[in-house]
């Protein structure tokens, strides 16, 4: 075998690697999921939840790059273009992020416009509030419940993929592979997480999120961790069709999620301009000030989103509550970032003042640290 023979067959290995993992992956989480639902089993609870949790991420990892580069470098062209003023910058938020499926790729390409200094910080100001809208796009997607398909889109979309010519048609397969594997990666978890309905201590700490300041920072913490509020609003839906929270409490841990997600353009910021290190603190300054316009009527929010939700009158108990909530939840957090957006939107002029003021405050207090710092150390060598 030559060296060039060699090469290919390398190439072929990194082509499949992924998928032999996936393929070796699915039906671990499955058994896990499905042996032993007539009593509590922790370890093949947590391998299910977990093989579950890692389709899911992976799904969205494959879904996100088709799209990116699908889309080609018509995404920074457009974004760059797109901004003239706050409205338009709205808009260009929410449809880049819609398109790629992540705020966080989003916010982070900001960054580095900001950088490069093609993009002022007011510009950018409009897009983050978009980016939030856009990034409720995949809760909607993931609270249909398309169970049987997911795996014909799994099916179809490796087929497109491995046997398509024309590079663009192998993303759209990658894409529709992508989302299979988000829906089946739902399914997982939740067929894992069916034995905890009757488990009275798991039922107990579930009530606990009825307190909203605990649901919001527990959502918070693990977006910061998984660098995914797609990855916790999934999770809230699968908890919500298993009718183990309420609307309320999936609402409160739908709003810890878009907080959390701030964690990524802070460390997207380390080592840039102020201006970036600006923009990373008006993404976060609009999630905490949403949070706190909503957290006194998260009830009203609950209405309506219940009002624009479809209902299952037909349907009684768990079995209500697994159909409505998903949308329910999907709905609310829709509504939590267009409410947001629309109020905060005429005082994007304040938002930029207070990151440039809250900015130049920490600057101030690191300045006045080394100067002390120095003094110190000038006292003791004397």
């Amino acid at each position: 075998m030559d060296r060039l023979d060699a090469k290919k067959v390398f190439l072929t290995i990194g082509r499949w690697h992924h998928l032999a993992l996936i393929l070796l992956l699915i039906p671990t989480a499955v058994w896990a999921a499905k042996v032993n639902t007539s009593s509590i089993h922790y370890p093949t609870m947590v391998m299910g939840l977990l093989g579950g949790l890692a389709l899911f991420l992976y799904g969205m990892d494959k879904m996100s790059n088709a799209l990116k580069n699908a889309a080609g470098s018509r995404l920074k062209s457009l974004l760059a273009r797109l901004t003239t003023n706050r409205v338009a910058g709205v808009f260009t938020g929410a449809g880049m992020t819609a398109t790629i499926q992540s705020s966080s790729v989003t916010t982070v390409l900001l960054i580095g416009f900001i950088s490069a200094g093609l993009m002022s910080l007011t510009q950018a100001t409009g897009v983050i509030m978009g980016a939030n809208i856009g990034t409720t796009v995949t809760a909607q997607i993931v609270a249909f419940k398309i169970t049987q398909a997911a795996y014909l889109m799994v099916a179809i979309g490796f087929f497109i993929q491995f046997t398509a010519k024309a590079d663009k048609t192998k993303q759209y397969g990658k894409m529709l592979f992508g989302l299979g594997l988000i829906f089946t990666g739902m399914n997982i978890m939740s067929e894992a997480m069916s034995p905890l309905r009757g488990y009275q201590p798991f039922i107990d700490a579930m009530a606990q999120m009825r307190n909203p300041f605990l649901a919001i920072l527990l959502a918070a913490l693990f977006t910061a961790l998984v660098q995914s509020s797609s990855a916790t609003t999934g999770i809230v839906i699968v908890l919500a069709g298993q009718g183990f929270i309420s609307l309320e409490s999936g609402i409160a841990l739908a709003m810890g999620a878009n907080v959390g997600t701030c964690v990524t353009a802070l460390l997207a910021a380390i080592g840039k301009s102020r201006e970036a290190k600006q923009t990373a603190s008006v993404h976060i300054l609009f999630n905490i000030i949403g949070v706190f316009i909503w957290l006194p009527m998260i009830s009203t929010l609950s209405d309506w989103s219940v009002a624009l939700s479809p209902i299952h009158p037909d349907l009684t108990g768990v079995e209500r509550l697994g159909a409505e909530l998903p949308r329910q939840i999907a709905n609310a957090n829709t509504l939590f970032n267009v409410v947001n957006t629309l109020i905060m939107l005429p005082f994007v002029g304040g938002f930029v003042w207070l990151a440039k003021k809250s900015y130049q405050k920490r600057l101030n207090q690191r300045s006045a640290n080394g100067r002390l710092s120095h003094q110190n150390t000038c006292r003791k060598n004397y």
